[in-house]
């Protein structure tokens, strides 16, 4: 007779733990996870089609309301990490990040870590789920592309992880009940120790390489899905990746996207802006705004939609909500907008994406400016606003990265003036085109301006080596930012393993520096 002793492991009790948590962990996330048993009683991830279909259904869903860990979190740390932006709300979640003093203890890291292996558990069901079902309802290609729509969804969780993380635990299968006659092969998946960083990201490009042949085609009406495009765009990026860097790749699958239709939209504003019931009515009138101006431009390659029955709760995390200008805009905001970000627009001459990245309003508070021309970011700036999670601006930027690396800055120079053109600026200099450092210093000054509060900076200056000269400097030229705690070196890049969960997992190291 099998004896179940799951439930004893999970309460520590044969582990150095003193007691449950109700907090995600890894031992509760990997247990219970069988939808339940087939028609000869053995236990199965998913029973049939229906099961498939629904779990599918998960991971769109987990996209669209777990926004706190992989869009939020994800900015704070990407902005406010960075020269881009302020903390906002300065407390113990959210200082850290803006002086550099980030340990192991901070909630939002738990929280993230958390957030993301619940997502890759989920899609380890799928996969799994569907690579063990028989249900000969489920059609071979409907095998085929929901499989790969999981393993995107794995690389887009696992690719956020691993830089973030570094060394991160490889889950790549559902964990069982532990029974005393199996523990010695399970016990590892509830404790599970961490993959070197070249191996994460070797599973991310495996995932989404057999991802490209099986996801739906990009539907140009329908920028929410899982598509070919999707794989193909990450591929670009992680491609550009320090430890899997190919720069040949990486312009290979860009121009895979751009061939699947993608192109900048044309006018900038279409990509954030809103509709006005009355394009006269005031700020703050029930018709001011009421809903987002586009959806599914030729520019979004993954979009997360929030239709006017639905709603993006972050717009107040940031600023007001235009479809309802005063809801709980009475205490101060995360990522205000820093003011060496603003010189960089003030210095470029970019008026055009500097008006749609941030906008002033009066508010209850002075933190880091006169609370009656306070700024905020704007790229969330009503409820209905899609958040954009991979952008072909982005992506085609990076093409001219891999240009400028490989030496082909003739190359390189029309994609950054393209982008350019749209924001209204000129084209740049020889000087600076016919310079390889000058080239790269301008990208990389382009990518700022482009991309600020969508989550990319502070990846950037990871990518090009360049935390230390940036991030160092940039607490003396910032009259606004408050002290800095400690210096950036070679372990800024990675942030510190979640302390508690260490504490939970024996298996588990501190990153180096922390």
């Amino acid at each position: 007779m099998k004896t179940k002793i799951k439930n004893f492991i999970v309460c520590g009790l044969i582990f150095f733990t003193a007691s449950c948590s109700l907090d995600y962990d890894p031992v509760s996330i990997y247990s219970d996870v069988t939808e339940g048993v087939d028609s000869t009683s053995n236990y199965v991830i998913l029973k049939d089609r229906a099961a498939v279909l629904n779990q599918r259904q998960v991971l769109y869903q987990r996209l669209k309301d777990g926004q706190e860990h992989w869009y939020l979190d994800m900015l704070l740390l990407a902005e406010s990490h960075s020269d881009n932006a302020y903390a906002g709300a300065p407390n113990a979640e959210t200082t850290p990040f803006e002086i550099n003093s980030i340990e192991g203890s901070n909630p939002n890291l738990k929280r993230d870590w958390n957030g993301h292996m619940d997502n890759v558990a989920q899609a380890n069901r799928l996969i799994q789920g569907i690579d063990e079902l028989t249900d000969p309802t489920l059609t071979d290609a409907e095998r085929k592309q929901y499989r790969a729509e999981g393993q995107i969804f794995r690389a887009l969780v696992y690719f956020d992880m691993v830089r973030i993380w570094g060394r991160v635990p490889l889950i790549t299968t559902v964990g069982k009940d532990i029974t005393s006659e199996n523990i010695a092969e399970v016990y590892p998946a509830y404790f599970p120790a961490q993959t070197e960083e070249i191996e994460v990201y070797q599973q991310i490009e495996k995932d989404l390489l057999e991802a490209e042949q099986y996801a739906p085609n990009t539907d140009p009406g329908d920028k929410t899905l899982l598509t070919k495009s999707v794989a193909r765009a990450l591929l670009a990026k992680v491609y550009a990746e320090k430890p899997l860097r190919d720069y040949a790749k990486v312009i290979e699958y860009v121009d895979k996207v751009t061939t699947d239709g993608f192109a900048l939209v044309t006018d900038f504003s279409d990509l954030w802006g809103v509709i006005l019931a009355d394009p006269s009515s005031a700020p703050g009138a029930s018709n001011f705004a009421i809903d987002a101006k586009k959806r599914n431009t030729t520019e979004a390659i993954l979009e997360i939609q929030y239709p006017v029955s639905s709603g993006n709760w972050c717009t107040w995390m940031f600023g007001r909500s235009l479809n309802d200008y005063n809801y709980y805009f009475d205490w101060s905001k995360w990522i205000t907008p820093s003011r060496d970000l603003l010189q960089a627009f003030q210095n470029a001459g970019d008026t055009k994406r500097l008006n749609e990245s941030i906008v002033w309003y009066s508010c209850g508070w002075n933190i880091y400016y006169p609370a009656d021309h306070y700024p905020f970011m704007y790229k969330t700036r009503s409820a209905y606003n899609s958040i954009i999670k991979l952008r072909y601006a982005d992506i085609l930027l990076l093409k001219a990265e891999a240009l400028i690396q490989t030496g082909k800055l003739d190359l390189a120079a029309p994609i950054i003036n393209q982008i350019r053109s749209r924001a209204g600026l000129a084209a740049l200099p020889a000087a600076v085109t016919t310079n390889k450092e000058s080239l790269l210093n301008a990208y990389l000054n382009e990518r700022r301006l482009e991309l600020a509060f969508e989550g990319q900076r502070w990846f950037d200056l990871c990518r090009l080596d360049k935390v230390e000269e940036v991030m160092n400097a940039v607490f003396t030229t910032d009259e606004g930012r408050p002290a800095q705690r400690y210096p950036y070196d070679t372990f800024s890049y990675k942030l510190p393993i979640p302390q508690d969960i260490i504490d939970q997992n024996p298996n588990l190291e501190q990153n180096p520096g922390y």
